[in-house]
């Protein structure tokens, strides 16, 4: 189950930066729990997709995958992503997001997201 669990990641990573939220839902349990670690903890399909209502209009994240690793029923996913605050300025993140499955949907899903300084910005306190 593990490479099919990962495609399934794959799948919703490629939802989320379409800004679909129904094809990220389609891959979850009736009574997923989703906690963004520190910020939110929403519980069901339903409550889920009202709170991602809250986030129509938005431009979609953009991010990257620096790793994909599959053990049994749990995925990991790691990277960097940007998203527009309400201004519209471009915030970095590094993300972690943790999944776990059961009969190929997923019932939990961990995510820790940082926010980071602009890479200009870093690159900038080093040379200095």
């Amino acid at each position: 189950m593990s490479q099919e669990n990962k495609e399934i990641v794959e799948k919703v990573n490629a939802s989320f930066m379409e800004g679909n939220s129904e094809g990220f839902l389609s891959f979850c349990a009736d009574d997923i729990e989703w906690t963004m670690i520190g910020e939110k903890h929403v519980t069901s399909k339903q409550a889920i997709r009202e709170w991602m209502k809250e986030m129509d209009g938005m431009e979609p994240p953009k991010f990257t995958v620096d790793n994909l690793i599959a053990e049994g029923e749990t995925v990991m996913c790691n990277g960097n992503m940007t998203m527009n605050d309400k201004d519209g300025k471009s915030v970095p993140y590094g993300y972690c997001d943790i999944y776990r499955f059961r009969d190929g949907k997923i019932v939990k899903l961990d995510s820790f997201v940082v926010k980071t300084q602009a890479e200009s910005n870093t690159e900038n306190a080093a040379s200095a």
